[in-house]
């Protein structure tokens, strides 16, 4: 497939810009700095994610958009109509945890003892999803990870849940940058969560 990535180059954008070309896809890797040195069937764009006028040329011509951007450094509604300006009816988020259920009717972003270092990033991402449910043009997935999203192993096992944080045996909940991006790939090359928001975890 041709994918058009924005943010290629932040932790989670970097590991599914690695693992989409490993695939075989053709990456359009989409930052405001463009990396060098990527990998064999990825192609460095200059394009912010501010500006949907200059950035739905860079989006045209891909079977899916795929977008890695901080929430509180974006705007859900200028990259919505970058897409639609684009053409493409595919488009994948890269998700937050704060918006999953810690219990029913309690999104984690509303529990006590939630940092409030992670609070705006939180709510901004509730807000975006919010804002895809009420999208009918566009064949959307959210994809939040778990609570803790970091830097780890490429294992390719992992559980699939929908709207409640997953949590392992131990009580923790967390998912490798690395194992998120191959539950991103599968569902780019599979669409089981048209329309949805899933989550991924241990």
């Amino acid at each position: 497939m041709k994918v058009a990535l924005i943010g290629a180059t932040g932790n989670a954008g970097s590991r599914i810009l690695a693992e989409l070309a490993a695939r075989g896809h053709e990456v359009t890797a989409i930052s405001r700095n463009p990396a060098a040195n990527l990998p064999a069937g990825a192609k460095p764009v200059a394009g912010d994610a501010q500006h949907p006028a200059a950035l739905a040329p860079l989006l045209a011509g891909h079977d899916a958009v795929v977008s890695s951007v901080h929430f509180t450094a974006s705007d859900p509604e200028k990259l919505i109509e970058a897409v639609k300006r684009a053409g493409v009816r595919r488009y994948l988020v890269v998700g937050g945890a704060g918006s999953l259920e810690a219990a029913p009717g309690l999104r984690v972003v509303d529990t006590p003892d939630f940092p409030s270092a992670y609070k705006a990033e939180a709510l901004a991402g509730a807000a975006f999803l919010d804002r895809l449910r009420r999208e009918t043009e566009l064949d959307w997935t959210f994809l939040s990870p778990s609570a803790f999203f970091v830097p780890g192993e490429r294992t390719g096992r992992f559980r699939i849940g929908k709207d409640q944080l997953l949590v392992d045996a131990k009580g923790d909940s967390r998912i490798s940058f690395e194992d998120y991006a191959i539950a991103l790939a599968v569902e780019l090359e599979n669409p089981r969560h048209l329309r949805q928001r899933f989550t991924v975890g241990y």
